[in-house]
């Protein structure tokens, strides 16, 4: 499976970290997911704001997709999101800016081992894929929406 470019690199990264520098560089990823939030001025075609029962707190999803179905996202943490699950916000945003709605809705999971190392995912397994799962969630109903656009004027 080829992953989007920039989430490739990501991975890469992670694989050749020893354990302890890859907690580091998680926690280190968590310090910048504040950056991904919203910013003034930016619109979307999808906003997903909302507290789920797997999560300690409200997470937003914010979705932006261009003319030529390139993706970005953007995404909103209260303060009492855990670690894991703001690195992965980082991590996820950064790797499919610029990415194709496809390419998101086809990237598998089995990179998250990869990345968070099989120990965590263990433990947090639900944590960790969250705002992975929230992120495709977002791009099915952009692409619903889309479709039945479609239908509606054909």
């Amino acid at each position: 499976m080829a992953y989007p470019e920039k989430l490739q690199k990501i991975i890469d990264l992670f694989e050749v970290l020893p354990e302890e520098e890859k907690r580091e560089t998680l926690i280190a990823y968590a310090d910048q997911a504040a950056a991904q939030a919203p910013k003034d001025g930016e619109t979307f075609a999808l906003e997903d704001v909302r507290k789920d029962e797997e999560c300690t707190d409200t997470v937003g999803v914010f979705l932006a997709v261009d003319a030529d179905r390139k993706v970005k996202f953007r995404i909103s943490l209260g303060p009492q999101v855990q670690t894991l699950t703001r690195a992965m916000t980082a991590i996820l945003c950064k790797g499919f800016d610029g990415a194709s709605i496809d390419e998101v809705m086809d990237v598998p999971a089995d990179f998250v081992p990869r990345i968070v190392g099989a120990q965590l995912v263990r433990q947090r397994s639900q944590t960790v894929y969250y705002i992975l799962t929230r992120m495709k969630s977002a791009c099915k109903v952009w692409l619903n929406r889309e479709r039945a656009k479609g239908n509606a004027e054909g």
